[in-house]
C-alpha cells in the first residue's frame, strides 16, 4: 500500500461491514474493502474518477458502486446507524456551511432548486446543515440551495433532532417557530437574541462556548475536496459523499 493513499484498516472495515448490501444477485461483489477505500481516496483528493489511482481496481467500478449506493441511500443509512450507536448526546449544535458549485454541477434533472443548487453572494453554492454534539461529531445532514435561510431549513433539519438538553444555534436560528419545536422536543435552546427583539429571551454565553466544535466539524470535512468543492451533479450523490466523509472522519 502507497503511504499516500486511504486504505480502511480491519478495524475500520468491521464496523462498516455488516451495514453493507447483502441482498446482492447474479456476480459476487469485487473486494468491498478495496472499492469502498477507493471511493474515499477520490472524495479526498478531489479528483475525477477516471484518475483514480490503479491499486483500487477499475474506475468504472468505484463509480458505479459509488453512484448506485447512493441512490438506494446505503451511504446515508451506514452514517445514521454509526451515529446513532454513539449513544444519546447531552449538547446538540445546529449550524451550516455554504459549498461552491463546480461548473461540472450545472445540468441536474429538475434544474437548481430540485438539486440544492442558488445563487447567493459567492455565486452558486449549495448549503450543508448539520446537527452535531459538543465532540464534534455529527449526527445529521440536509442540503439546500445556498440562499435558502436558515431558520428555514432548521425547521425541517430539526425532525432529526435526538433527544437532548440543550441545543446551541446562532442568531439565524432566533425564530419562535425554531424555539417551540426544540422545547417541544425536550430540549432547551440556547440562542442568542437578535438585536431587533423585544423580548430577549433566555441565553447563557458560557455554555455557547462550546458551539465553535461545529465548525471545527466543517473544517474536518472540507479537508475531503470532493467535499469542499461540489462536483456532483446530483444532490442524493453530493449528500452521500458529506455522509461518507463524516462516516470516515469521526465514526470509524
Amino acid at each position: 500500500m502507497i503511504p499516500e493513499q486511504f486504505w480502511l484498516t480491519d478495524a475500520q472495515f468491521s464496523k462498516i461491514a455488516p451495514h453493507l448490501l447483502t441482498d446482492t444477485r447474479g456476480k459476487a461483489r469485487v473486494d468491498d474493502r478495496r472499492v469502498i477505500s477507493g471511493i474515499v481516496q477520490v472524495l479526498k483528493s478531489g479528483g475525477r474518477w477516471v484518475d483514480a489511482p490503479p491499486e483500487y481496481g477499475p474506475k468504472k467500478t468505484l463509480y458505479n458502486r459509488y453512484v448506485r449506493w447512493a441512490a438506494k441511500g446505503v451511504w446515508v443509512d451506514l452514517f445514521h446507524a454509526l451515529a446513532q450507536a454513539g449513544g444519546p448526546p447531552t449538547e446538540v449544535l445546529i449550524d451550516s456551511s455554504a459549498v461552491k458549485a463546480h461548473r461540472s454541477a450545472s445540468g441536474g434533472k429538475g434544474g437548481r432548486k430540485n438539486q440544492a443548487i442558488g445563487r447567493s453572494r459567492g455565486g452558486r453554492t449549495t448549503k450543508i446543515h448539520a446537527l452535531t454534539d459538543a465532540q464534534c461529531r455529527p449526527i445529521a445532514f440536509m442540503l439546500t440551495a445556498g440562499n435558502v435561510a436558515d431558520c428555514t431549513a432548521g425547521a425541517e433539519l430539526l425532525a432529526h433532532l435526538p433527544p437532548c438538553e440543550v441545543l446551541h444555534g446562532d442568531k439565524g436560528y432566533d425564530s419562535n417557530a425554531i424555539r417551540r419545536r426544540i422545547e417541544d422536543g425536550g430540549a432547551l435552546p440556547n440562542i442568542p437574541p437578535k438585536a431587533n427583539r423585544k423580548w430577549k429571551n433566555c441565553f447563557s454565553p458560557l455554555l455557547y462556548r462550546n458551539r465553535n466544535a461545529i465548525e471545527r466539524m466543517f473544517c474536518r470535512l472540507k479537508d475531503f475536496r470532493r467535499v469542499a468543492t461540489r462536483y456532483d451533479r446530483n444532490a442524493v450523490n453530493f449528500l452521500a459523499a458529506v455522509c461518507l466523509a463524516a462516516t470516515v472522519s469521526y465514526w470509524l
